[in-house]
């Protein structure tokens, strides 16, 4: 894989993450002016920060000590490319609910189509795809390991759990929710 093509993905990388805020943003605005307020600030940074030490972790082990992809770097590839549409599904299905804050509005219906329809956090999934798969087909296996680690304890510890919270105080969120899956479908069952 030649130099060109590695920026080029991490170019589009960051280029997704500062329009995705840009979006939140706006979201976040939204939800204001629908009466919402926001949760999990406390925690916030360290999803910031981990997203910070995956770009950081991937031009180290990239350009600093010169990691090669693997020969089967087209499986982590195809999987990154399926997470994509996933994200595309999760932001469609969301509309303006989406954001990257944990942002809830009183009284309003969880959405439960799309991909919500089968697990409560697909787009959480996306994140963890992405954080795997884009060091791994870069052949940064150290990034792999620790970003993904990180993002797992801090989303199944931290996150999630204060997000559901949120919602179940809030929402119709635990009957709309609760027979669903939380994050990989075919591991977990509802509780």
């Amino acid at each position: 894989m030649k130099m060109g093509w590695k920026i080029g993905l991490l170019g589009v990388l960051l280029t997704q993450r500062i329009g995705e805020l840009v979006i939140a943003q706006r979201h976040t605005r939204w939800a204001i002016r629908q009466g919402g307020y926001e949760v999990g600030q406390q925690h916030y940074p360290l999803l910031v920060g981990v997203h910070l030490l995956f770009f950081v972790g991937l031009m180290v082990e990239t350009w600093g000590l010169g990691s090669s992809p693997p020969s089967w770097w087209l499986l982590p590839l195809l999987l990154f490319l399926a997470a994509q549409c996933l994200r595309i599904w999760c932001m469609h299905a969301l509309g303006h609910y989406w954001n990257t804050r944990i942002m809830i509005i009183p009284n309003h219906t969880p959405i439960v189509q799309g991909p919500y329809r089968y697990i409560r956090h697909p787009n959480y999934l996306v994140v963890v795809a992405e954080l795997l798969t884009v060091p791994l087909i870069l052949g940064a296996y150290v990034t792999a390991a620790v970003v993904s680690a990180l993002n797992l304890w801090i989303l199944l510890s931290i996150r999630i759990p204060a997000e559901e919270q949120a919602l179940e105080n809030e929402t119709d969120y635990k009957n709309q929710m609760s027979a669903r899956p939380r994050l990989f479908p075919w591991k977990e069952k509802p509780e």
